[in-house]
């Protein structure tokens, strides 16, 4: 092992490093030379191009975007949780071994609820789940404590949401079915045994007719008791029609369905399981009235209260309810209720204020991007848009003045501070026939406020692509209305009347209207759709030989507002008031504010 050096005569590197070491660590740092950094020899632009036109926020990068979650369709399969079980128990202290029956109660089971709420945009983390299950009530326990109820469960969904229900199954409903048959079973078997008894007695008293008549004359009046006459044949008739009497009935009581709601103590064997006489089934209220089949929502509006969907089931009786003369000790309970479940089908259809309706490839995305701070994808190929997108616009930043003052004469009124816009996959000739992305997404413009038509200036004829548009929108629309209306006939009447047949049970008020159909006589999807305001938003108007094209828009335009030209849509009622075409160069960002005072003021009106 080397020695450590202790003098300098040693250690001559030691006199040279002496002053660094003095010398203060900022000036040590900077007498250091600087760092080699490689660089590189090309040199790259500082504002890169894409499509031959500066990057920006208008024209992005194809990698540039952000694609939330989306799915606008879900079905699920609800469990709503069941009742829990009854206690068989009885009060043990000292010096009283044998108390009273103090048996608790089940918990009732969880419900499913649904309720609309703002913030909620999809459906996909329900699509994903599939199967909600409500937790079922604890069982009771001793010294009469009554078991926990389930925990209800509460579906959030988005504004829009149209709620189906597909099947259903109520064991309630069905144990209720088979008492009922049971019943009906019961009385006929005992009417045919009535039957039976009554025929046989006739037969053996005819039988001691005959024998009387044989050993009397005629003439004598002689009056014969059937059971002196012939009492080893009535005495062998009467036990064999008792006896089977009896064996009918009991397999008649074992059939009964009501006999396995019954808990029996634990510690009985099975033959005085079998033997043990049980008291009638006390009927029992539902703590909800579960709402009949099927269930229609439209939750077109933010719920204040979540609607029933599944009530959970009735918790068991404990053996306290049971105390009777015949029954001091009752050594069964009641078991808890099942509870129903049902298979639904949610189907979004968005909210938004405009709903923005163009080819593939027309600029609805970048129109999206240039009006509100969204970030969908852009690109220069057809159906880059696979989803739905929803922008906001804001109004108001209240940092000042509102930007717009509402039209309304009363001072009190506040102004409108956002609106919605929401952008569809573009739509090809013949999508209400399901081509192209199909009729997937054709119903978010049901729900717009008003419509948008995006049109390509530098892509053909204006006025052809707006027909086309319309058209696929009125035909879409027509087929909705003929599905609607085979489904109200196939329905029938609705039935308006919310009285339950449960008595002093509770019932939902809150989506008793709601889950009525509509009327065979309310306004057609079709109607509704070309009811709309809707003006057309000309974009890629910066490009050369694109003024003619809009000059003919134009013009078609004011003819259908002076009545001189029909609705493209070719149907009755449709709006042509103030129909207006906008240019634009969503990419450059240019005249896209007037689309945003013009759509104000639709909305106003």
């Amino acid at each position: 092992m080397a020695s450590r050096c202790t003098s300098t005569a040693s250690c001559p590197l030691s006199v040279l490093l002496r002053p660094s070491i003095r010398r203060p660590i900022s000036s040590s740092l900077s007498l250091a030379p600087p760092r080699y950094r490689p660089s590189s020899t090309t040199s790259s632009p500082e504002t890169p191009e894409v499509n031959g036109l500066p990057e920006s926020r208008l024209n992005p990068r194809p990698d540039d975007y952000k694609a939330p979650a989306f799915a606008d369709k879900a079905e699920l399969i609800l469990s709503a949780g069941r009742g829990g079980h009854g206690c068989i128990s009885f009060l043990r202290e000292a010096f009283n071994p044998d108390g009273p029956a103090n048996g608790g109660d089940g918990g009732h089971g969880g419900s499913i609820y649904i309720q609309a709420a703002h913030g909620e945009t999809s459906l996909h983390k329900l699509a994903r789940q599939r199967h909600i299950r409500a937790s079922r009530g604890k069982n009771g326990q001793g010294a009469s404590k009554t078991g926990t109820r389930g925990d209800d469960i509460v579906i959030t969904v988005p504004v829009g949401t149209l709620v189906r229900e597909v099947h259903r199954r109520d064991p309630v409903a069905e144990e209720t079915q088979r008492f009922r048959e049971w019943r009906a079973t019961k009385k006929r078997k005992a009417r045919e045994q009535r039957e039976a008894e009554a025929s046989n007695k006739l037969a053996d008293e005819q039988d001691v007719d005959e024998d009387a008549f044989d050993q009397y004359p005629i003439d004598e009046e002689v009056i014969y008791d059937s059971e002196d006459a012939n009492p080893q044949a009535y005495g062998k008739s009467r036990h064999s029609i008792q006896g089977q009497t009896e064996e009918d009935e009991e397999d008649i009581e074992h059939q009964n369905p009501h006999r396995h709601k019954w808990l029996l103590h634990p510690g009985m064997s099975k033959s005085e399981a079998q033997k043990t006489p049980v008291p009638r089934l006390p009927r029992r209220l539902r703590r909800l009235h579960q709402p009949p089949a099927p269930i229609v929502l439209d939750l077109s509006q933010p719920s204040v209260k979540p609607f029933l969907l599944a009530a959970g089931g009735i918790g068991g009786l404990g053996n306290p309810h049971f105390v009777s003369r015949d029954y001091p000790r009752p050594l069964f309970a009641t078991k808890g209720d099942d509870a129903i479940s049902m298979t639904i089908s949610l189907e979004l259809k968005l909210l938004a204020d405009v709903g923005l309706v163009g080819l593939p490839n027309a600029g609805k995305s970048t129109l999206l991007r240039a009006i509100t701070n969204s970030r969908t994808r852009v690109g220069a190929w057809a159906f880059t848009t696979l989803q739905p997108n929803i922008g906001t616009v804001i109004l108001d930043r209240y940092s000042g003045r509102p930007i717009f003052r509402p039209r309304s004469s009363d001072p009190n009124a506040e102004a409108r501070t956002r609106f919605t816009v929401a952008d569809i996959p573009g739509l090809v000739q013949g999508a209400h026939l399901d081509r192209g992305l199909g009729i997937a997404f054709l119903r978010h413009v049901e729900r717009a406020g008003l419509l948008a038509f995006v049109v390509d200036l530098s892509a053909g004829n204006a006025v052809q692509a707006l027909n086309a548009l319309w058209s696929e929108v009125a035909l879409y629309a027509q087929m909705r209305s003929d599905e609607d209306r085979r489904r109200r006939e196939a329905d029938g009447p609705a039935d308006c009347s919310i009285v339950t047949d449960i008595p002093g049970a509770t019932i939902n008020l809150m989506d008793a209207m709601d889950q009525i159909p509509a009327p065979l006589d309310a306004p057609s999807p079709a109607a509704d759709i070309a009811a709309k305001p809707w003006f057309v938003v000309a974009t890629k108007a910066d490009l050369p030989g694109t003024q003619a094209n809009f000059a003919e828009l134009k013009a078609y335009l004011d003819a259908i507002t002076a009545g001189k030209a029909p609705h493209p849509s070719r149907l009755d009622g449709a709006w042509t008031g103030r129909c207006a075409a906008i240019p634009v160069s969503a990419i450059n960002g240019q005249g896209v504010d007037r689309i945003v005072h013009w759509t104000v003021a639709l909305l106003e009106d």
